[in-house]
């Protein structure tokens, strides 16, 4: 159907009822564009490699390395017969490592690490560690040793216990010609994380953690160093051990010179940069140091004159995120020919990120002009920066930021790398989003979301309708709606629906709290006592939607409203339906309702996550899904909804995760959802040819 011109020759757009418009942002094209991106790194000849997961190939990852000549065809690293993902913690994260001509990854298949010649004559992955038969020791977050020619890295061993494997640090030959079994050097703790070494090999810096903390409610930065035989011999504690301040320190750098940097929220509440000043002691000056490594007390306070944490810029913003994932790299350093450490970071103050460049000496930043408002990952370059971010216009890509002689102003800024390249072409259908600030049902509590409007250029409702709406609530809950180009979002407001992506309180990057446990203190997500279930979140918008979208202004129609949301959202999801009579239809994947299922199947990660946001009761009948959802849950809730003569629906997938990762259950997904919602609240038929699955007390 297309428009009409008038009678001044001014196209006039289509009347049609709101969710009937036909959009060339089909699910096809959501489902192909759902790329991600795992990870980004320079050659030694400066080209950037990166890692990318394909929908169209059952989800995955390759390594790619950007084309020496513009205009050619990226090329990839990786055989098809490989694919680079680790399991380690389960999320993953760190799966490669990039050192001159030389790659490590762990292959998804048997969890090995391999060894990749890409220069002249690109060599064959070669194994490095040993194969058990199954994958059931991972490997993570590494970083070359050049000093003893080896790799160290992050090694979960699950040989024993698949959900309380033991984490370690451990190094492996790159000389050796026989396989062996890493050499382990750091152990003891629940959990390890960015172990990095200085330019001399002779100290190394990680982040450690233990039960029945999360990375982000306090964490440990230890530096060790480094003997002869490549053991670690003497530790510090560098922030994390005074008992008196609990902070969380993350991503530990060494600069050129030797000088060790981090990101920790001490004090403030906000992730910030900071510093370690301690005078460089060769291995002869260690015997003058007597370091108990037993205790765990922060060792700078007890030598104030000789070793220093200082904050290298402070500010009211979040310079990092949680560490859900491993290889976080949130700033890094820029190669300049000056004295000074110029440090490139990106920040986070009230749901838009900031690219800056921090001059150490001078305590001053410097904010960049360029396309993105959300940036993730920081890699620098030869006079540039490689950037992963988006915007409300640029789907997640990685970007070029070619600097000026000064770094301190961007000069040019080139897309490299797109997880959708052809999705410009859709831009006169495209949404934008609109930040809303709304009261929550606590007092002086306020939530965030972001509103899209139906948009279309060819079709336009009736003055006397009002759009459907559907609600989504994003996962984690650690996490943030970000209010960039999301194909999947632009699938609904393109077809006539209203969308809200929401912050509810608790969301990362929006307050000092920067994660939910630290915001609900003594409330709890879901409480259970003789049966009676209430929801006590703080920020619970789903529940507030009222004020979210303003039915009562007429955004939105009252009686239209649906709900979605993956894993922690899948709660809210049914949370919302069961207690509250604001939505009339939800569709909850891959989320959870049995918390005492959940708490005998949990990985070691995040056994003790629960007991942090829904508080150490003894029974509970609902929760949010912090991991993978056995298939019986699902089955579960459907049986006690079709039992109640509900009208529902379930769908599985044979071989899924947590997260689609396949792009024909990426598709059918979304359309099934778009076709479910229209026939249950919409009362109109959608455009596209979707052939529903059956809705039990319904059909």
């Amino acid at each position: 159907m297309y428009s009409e011109a008038s009678a001044d020759g001014v196209e006039e757009k289509v009347k049609a009822p709101y969710g009937t418009w036909k959009s060339p942002i089909t699910a096809d094209v959501v489902s192909g564009a759902d790329k991600r991106l795992d990870g980004i790194a320079v050659d030694a000849h400066g080209r950037l490699i990166w890692l990318e997961s394909r929908p169209t190939e059952a989800g995955r990852a390759v390594l790619v390395k950007e084309p020496e000549k513009p205009g050619d065809e990226p090329i990839d690293i990786t055989p098809k017969e490989f694919g680079v993902r680790t399991l380690a913690q389960d999320y993953g994260g760190g799966a490669f490592k990039v050192s001159g001509d030389t790659i490590i990854f762990s292959n998804y298949e048997d969890q090995r690490l391999y060894k990749q010649f890409i220069g002249p004559g690109d060599s064959s992955p070669v194994p490095l560690t040993p194969d058990y038969g199954e994958p059931v020791v991972c490997y993570a977050d590494g970083v070359f040793d050049s000093r003893f020619n080896r790799y160290v890295t992050i090694r979960e061993d699950r040989r024993e216990s698949s959900l309380n494997p033991t984490t370690t640090i451990g190094a492996i030959g790159l000389s050796d010609a026989n396989i062996q079994e890493p050499k382990i050097i750091a152990s003891g703790s629940d959990f390890y994380a960015f172990p990095r070494m200085d330019p001399n090999g002779e100290r190394m810096a990680w982040i450690e953690w233990g039960h029945p903390n999360m990375p982000w409610d306090k964490a440990e930065l230890w530096v060790g160093y480094i003997s002869e035989d490549g053991d670690i011999y003497k530790r510090i504690c560098v922030v994390g051990g005074d008992p008196t301040l609990v902070e969380s320190p993350t991503e530990p750098k060494w600069s050129s010179k030797g000088e060790l940097f981090f990101i920790t929220d001490r004090k403030s509440g906000f992730w910030n940069l900071y510093k370690w000043v301690y005078p460089f002691l060769h291995s002869k000056d260690l015997s003058l140091i007597d370091i108990d490594l037993s205790c765990h007390f922060n060792f700078w306070t007890q030598n104030e004159g000789k070793n220093e944490v200082l904050a290298v810029y402070s500010m009211d913003a979040e310079f990092t995120r949680p560490l859900w994932v491993f290889g976080t790299s949130s700033y890094d350093f820029i190669q300049s020919n000056e004295q000074q450490n110029l440090i490139a970071c990106s920040y986070r103050q009230n749901g838009k990120s900031y690219l800056g460049i921090v001059d150490d000496v001078q305590n001053s930043l410097s904010v960049l002009d360029i396309s993105f408002t959300d940036i993730n990952n920081i890699t620098s370059g030869s006079n540039c920066l490689y950037i992963e971010g988006a915007s409300e216009i640029y789907p997640l890509s990685v970007a070029k930021v070619s600097l000026d002689d000064h770094r301190s102003k961007a000069v040019d800024f080139k897309i490299i790398w797109s997880s959708s390249p052809d999705s410009t072409k859709y831009s006169s259908y495209f949404s934008m989003p609109e930040l809303i600030e709304f009261p929550t049902e606590v007092l002086g509590e306020n939530a965030y979301a972001y509103f899209y409007p139906p948009s279309n250029p060819i079709y336009q409702a009736s003055p006397e309708e009002k759009p459907p709406l559907i609600l989504e609530s994003h996962g984690g809950p650690t996490s943030e709606a970000r209010g960039i180009l999301n194909l999947s979002i632009q699938y609904w407001t393109s077809r006539g629906w209203a969308f809200v992506d929401v912050n509810y309180g608790g969301s990362t990057g929006l307050s000092s709290d920067v994660v939910m446990a630290e915001t609900i203190e003594n409330d709890f997500w879901g409480v259970g006592e003789l049966g009676m279930l209430k929801t006590l979140f703080k920020g619970m918008v789903t529940i507030r939607v009222d004020l979210v979208v303003k039915v009562d202004n007429g955004k939105v129609d009252g009686e239209r409203l649906c709900i979605t949301g993956g894993s922690a959202g899948g709660y809210t999801i049914l949370a919302s339906l069961a207690f509250r009579e604001t939505f009339k239809a939800g569709a909850s994947l891959y989320g959870i309702a049995d918390l005492n299922s959940l708490r005998a199947e949990i990985p070691k990660f995040e056994s003790h996550y629960i007991d942090n946001l829904v508080g150490k009761l003894l029974n509970y009948t609902s929760c949010v899904s912090l991991q993978i959802v056995a298939p019986a849950q699902s089955r579960k809730i459907y049986l006690a909804l079709k039992e109640k003569g509900l009208p529902v629906a379930l769908v599985e997938y044979e071989g899924e995760q947590h997260g689609f990762r396949k792009a024909e259950n990426i598709k059918f997904t979304l359309e099934q959802q778009m076709v479910f919602f229209a026939r249950l609240v919409g009362h109109f038929k959608v455009a596209d040819e979707i052939t529903p699955v059956r809705i039990d007390n319904f059909d």
